[in-house]
This record gives structure tokens, C-alpha cells and sequence, in this order.
């Protein structure tokens, strides 16, 4: 099965392509310009490294979420739009997961946190075996509220881990341990091993039903609100 998955959940974008389980090409870059502007490229220059055309994909996977509000927009137009160009099927799958599976197999429960700004993280707890297991479903909370909910021995990792990471120790101390520097950064390749379960699971999204998952209202959003009360 080969595969197509897109993350741009973050200020980076990165994007794989997999047949059967094997990595054949992925790019990972923080781009100066929006995502808007290189996403495209950079699915070109993946699917050519990787000497597959669009049409020759079997599956789709993109994150839904959370991150950043304008970069999953992004990421899921074009899911949708090559969906829709070509018939291929598309599931979709949370950041955080993502970012978790940076670390399978982890002995220690693992914490994925992506900085959400406004003194506040998105961040979920998972056992991560071949696949990850929520124990803390995908949140929006400030970071010390959401540490209170952790309890024994935890991995963390995210730029969340590394904005809060003196909070964390303070609330945790030994029981707080954070992963490699390589790790913080969301992975599609890692993307890969959840679009592959989900696929066989079933759990297709026609592209017209693809959303993203913000968990809190855009400031547009806010703006109207505030106005209407």
C-alpha cells in the first residue's frame, strides 16, 4: 500500500510518502513563506523522490488537529483536493497522536504538547504500543492545569515540552523526563503508521467531511461572539 500522509499542524510541514510500512520519501521543513506557498512544491518533490504519481497512491492521510488554525486549513485542502482529483481515500488523525508516535513502544506513558500560545498548551497522555492509546483525550488547558491530571512517570516531548519544561519539573520532578531533541518535531513518516491502522480499521473520511480539529475558537470566532453578546 503506498501511501501519502500531510502534517501542517505546526509552523513546520512535513509529508511522506510510505509503501507497505517502508519510508521511500520525506520532507520536514520550516519554512520562511506560508505553508500555502511551499506545501505544494514540497508534495511534488516528495511523490517524484519517491517515483510514485498522485494517481498511483492508494490512501491519504492528513491531521486534523489541533495546531495551528491557517496550517491545518492548508494541510487538509490539499487532502481533499487530491482526493477528489483522483477517488484515493483519506482518514485523517490527531497531531498529538502523531507527535506520540515519535516514541512507540515507549515504556512510560507519554505526554505529546504543542505550544499553543496564549499561556496555554494543546496536549493529550497516550500508551504508545504499535499504535497510541489516549488516557488523556486531546485538550486545550493551561499547562499546569493539565499537569495536574498526570500522575507517576511520564515522557514528554513537543514544543510545548520545551517552552514549559521548568514548569514541568517543578510540578513532576523525577517522576518528568523529556525526549531527544529529534523527537519534538511532528513527523508525517510517524503519520504513516496511524494512517495504516485507521485504513484497516475502516475508518475512511469522504474528503467533503474532512475538518479540522481546533479544540478553542479562532480569534474570529471570538470577535463574533464577543459582538453578539
Amino acid at each position: 500500500m503506498k501511501l501519502l500522509v500531510i502534517d501542517t499542524s505546526t509552523t513546520a510541514h512535513s509529508i511522506a510518502v510510505t509503501e507497505n510500512g517502508r519510508l521511500l520519501a520525506e520532507l520536514l521543513v520550516n519554512p520562511e513563506a506560508t505553508h500555502s506557498a511551499s506545501l505544494m512544491s514540497g508534495l511534488d518533490m516528495v511523490l517524484r523522490s519517491a517515483g510514485i504519481a498522485a494517481g498511483g497512491l492508494d490512501a491519504i492521510g492528513v491531521t486534523l488537529g489541533p495546531g495551528s488554525f491557517t496550517g491545518l486549513r492548508v494541510g487538509i485542502a490539499a487532502a481533499k483536493g487530491l482526493s477528489l482529483a483522483t477517488g484515493i481515500p483519506v482518514v485523517g488523525f490527531s497531531s498529538l497522536a502523531m507527535l506520540a508516535m515519535n516514541l512507540p513502544h515507549a515504556s512510560l506513558q507519554v505526554c505529546p504538547l504543542l505550544d499553543a500560545r496564549k499561556s496555554e498548551v494543546y496536549g493529550a497522555l497516550y500508551r504508545c504500543g504499535a499504535v497510541p492509546e489516549a488516557t488523556i483525550r486531546d485538550t486545550v488547558a493551561r499547562p499546569s492545569d493539565l499537569l495536574e491530571k498526570i500522575g507517576g512517570e511520564t515522557l514528554f516531548l513537543g514544543s510545548g515540552a520545551l517552552r514549559y519544561r521548568d514548569l514541568i519539573v517543578e510540578k513532576l520532578g523525577a517522576s518528568a523526563h523529556f525526549a531527544p531533541s529529534v523527537c519534538h518535531q511532528p513527523r508525517a513518516s510517524a503519520g504513516a503508521l496511524l494512517a495504516a491502522d485507521l485504513l484497516a480499521k475502516g475508518k475512511v473520511i469522504a474528503a467533503q467531511d474532512l475538518a479540522p480539529v481546533y479544540l478553542r475558537l479562532s480569534e474570529a470566532e471570538l470577535a463574533r461572539k464577543t459582538q453578539k453578546s
